[in-house]
C-alpha cells in the first residue's frame, strides 16, 4: 500500500483544496492529511483561522479522498510526521 501525506490549513475550504487532495490521493492508496492547528495558523499567518481546527479537520476528514487526518502542530515536525505516519509520498501545494 502506497501512503501519501499532505498538509494544509484548509480554512474556508474551496475547490483548490479539493484539487490538491484529489491529486494527492491519485498518487497512492491511503491519503493522510495534516491539518494545521489553530495555534500553528496563528503563528504562521499572524491571524486565527475562520473555522476552528475541529471544524476544518471534520470537513477534510469527511471527504472520500481522505483516509486519515491529524493535527499538524509545528512546521518543524514535517519529517517526524512523515516517519510517524509511514508516508511514501509527500505532496505539497500546487
Amino acid at each position: 500500500m502506497r501512503r501519501v501525506i499532505t498538509f494544509g490549513t484548509f480554512d474556508v475550504f474551496h475547490v483548490g483544496h479539493l484539487h490538491l487532495l484529489e491529486r494527492a490521493r491519485a498518487l497512492g492508496d491511503w491519503l493522510i492529511v495534516g491539518v494545521s492547528t489553530d495555534q500553528l495558523n496563528l503563528n504562521k499567518k499572524a491571524r486565527a483561522p475562520i473555522y476552528t481546527y475541529a471544524e476544518r479537520a471534520r470537513i477534510v476528514g469527511a471527504l472520500k479522498t481522505v483516509d486519515e487526518v491529524f493535527a499538524e502542530e509545528s512546521l518543524d515536525l514535517k519529517r517526524e510526521y512523515i516517519l510517524q505516519y509511514r508516508a511514501d509520498v509527500l505532496v505539497m501545494g500546487d
